[in-house]
């Protein structure tokens, strides 16, 4: 009997475990879709520095989720590429192209979001 209650107590507390990594996955991924949508604005508007800080703030918070995951969804590693792409032309003062990969990275984070 003390054995039974041994593993339904480990079990709870690994099922515990789990649900707030979960947790913690959906706001990361919530929080980097926050931010990708906001440097989509300001890349809409031409504004490639405010886009630039909004996709590294995003590009972090994925990664946060995806590091919280035991094995990265295909729609997580899709949007970090595209993130540090945008990232990267952001750099370059490239709004349009930046915009254009910050936006394919949101329909990766949203994909995430459904998955998850």
């Amino acid at each position: 009997m003390k054995c039974l209650y041994k593993i339904t107590l480990f079990g709870m507390a690994a099922l515990s475990l789990s649900a707030q990594s979960m947790a913690a996955e959906n706001q990361h991924v919530a929080d980097a879709i926050r931010h990708a949508e906001t440097a989509q604005i300001h890349g809409k508007a031409g504004h490639s520095t405010a886009l630039l800080e909004h996709a590294q703030e995003s590009l972090i918070q994925v990664q946060a989720a995806a590091k919280a995951m035991s094995a990265p969804s295909q729609p997580i590693a899709t949007s970090i590429k595209h993130l540090e792409e945008a990232i990267a032309h952001a750099k370059q003062d490239h709004a349009e192209v930046a915009t254009q990969h910050t936006v394919e990275a949101l329909k990766h984070l949203h994909e995430a979001s459904t998955i998850q």
